[in-house]
């Protein structure tokens, strides 16, 4: 019941009902304020406020526009780069597992011919020379491996840290090829 009599106070003491005289009055509050509000939307509407604002939005929306268009080419500039870095990288693993694969058949091939002519020439050191051979070819392996290794780290690390464009990128692969393959040779 108390809550009713709350509503029912709180609803008999609103503003719309404070007015008091005839509406065309001044001492109307609600006439005043229609008056002060068909004025003040009428100095707007003199001032053009509404084309105004509405050239606002329109700048607005074209500047966003262009904006997006903007950030939709850089979005597809860094696909293309984070694709051709991708391949660079790919390639450069490719070629860094053929070094070792080479390096490991050329080691091969060379403790087999070793060890063919250590036992047509010295029998009795058969044991030590195998036990060599075998250090030898393992070190070989894991120098050839670590070199290939830190070459292509470097590869990457130039090309990524330079950002070159695709010839000069293709230039630096090459020129790591070609100090790889020195090196290792």
């Amino acid at each position: 019941m108390k809550k009713s009599l709350s509503i029912a106070a709180i609803l008999a003491a609103s503003p719309a009902l404070a007015a008091s005289g005839p509406f065309f009055s001044l001492y109307n509050s609600n006439f005043v304020v229609l008056l002060a509000f068909l004025v003040f939307v009428g100095i707007l509407l003199w001032k053009n406020v509404p084309k105004m604002l509405g050239r606002m939005l329109d700048e607005r929306a074209q500047l966003i526009r262009n904006e997006l268009d903007e950030a939709r080419l850089l979005r597809e500039e860094a696909q293309a780069l984070v694709a051709s870095y991708d391949a660079k990288m790919k390639e450069v693993a490719e070629q860094s597992a053929r070094i070792v694969a080479s390096a490991k058949d050329e080691a091969q091939a060379a403790a087999v011919q070793a060890k063919a002519d250590l036992q047509t020439s010295i029998i009795r050191r058969l044991a030590a020379a195998e036990d060599q051979i075998n250090a030898a070819v393992q070190a070989a392996e894991v120098a050839v491996r670590n070199e290939a290794i830190t070459v292509s780290v470097q590869v990457a690390a130039e090309v990524l840290s330079k950002q070159m464009t695709k010839d000069g990128a293709a230039a630096s692969v090459e020129a790591a090829i070609e100090e790889v393959a020195a090196s290792l040779n």
